[in-house]
């Protein structure tokens, strides 16, 4: 995490010195303020990771010996058969198209994402998956 840390911190850098030229050249404030707010976005994410590293275990990516096969393992746990996420699909096209087609559209998709996002956040507080 120390590397992605330093990395983000640069990043932040560089991108607040091209947000100062180019806010010094172009006179454009909606470029100039899309660029600070790049910057802002990376300076919290390398000062998280930064953060973070500080507590956790030594990674395999900040080790300059270590092998691919160090940092193998699980990753975590991903649901092999979920029909929430369909259910928020289709919802949120409908939001996107009820913007082309007309606002009362919405009325309809705004059901469909909650009830996937409601099953898919307790799909596992119910029902045969409960103890997974």
């Amino acid at each position: 995490m120390k590397i992605q840390g330093k990395m983000f911190i640069w990043l932040s850098v560089f991108i607040l010195a091209m947000a100062i030229v180019y806010g010094v050249w172009s006179k454009e404030p909606a470029g100039t303020t899309a660029l600070f707010l790049a910057f802002g976005l990376a300076i919290m994410i390398g000062f998280y990771l930064g953060f973070t590293a500080k507590r956790v275990d030594v990674g395999a990516q900040d080790d300059k010996e270590a092998d691919v096969a160090d940092d193998a393992g699980e990753i975590g746990f991903f649901s092999p058969h979920s029909w929430q996420p369909l259910s928020l699909a289709i919802g949120g096209a409908f939001a996107f198209l009820s913007i082309a087609i007309g606002w009362w559209l919405m009325f309809f998709s705004a059901p469909l994402m909650l009830i996937g996002l409601w099953g898919w956040v307790f799909e596992y507080y119910r029902g045969e998956n409960r103890t997974q």
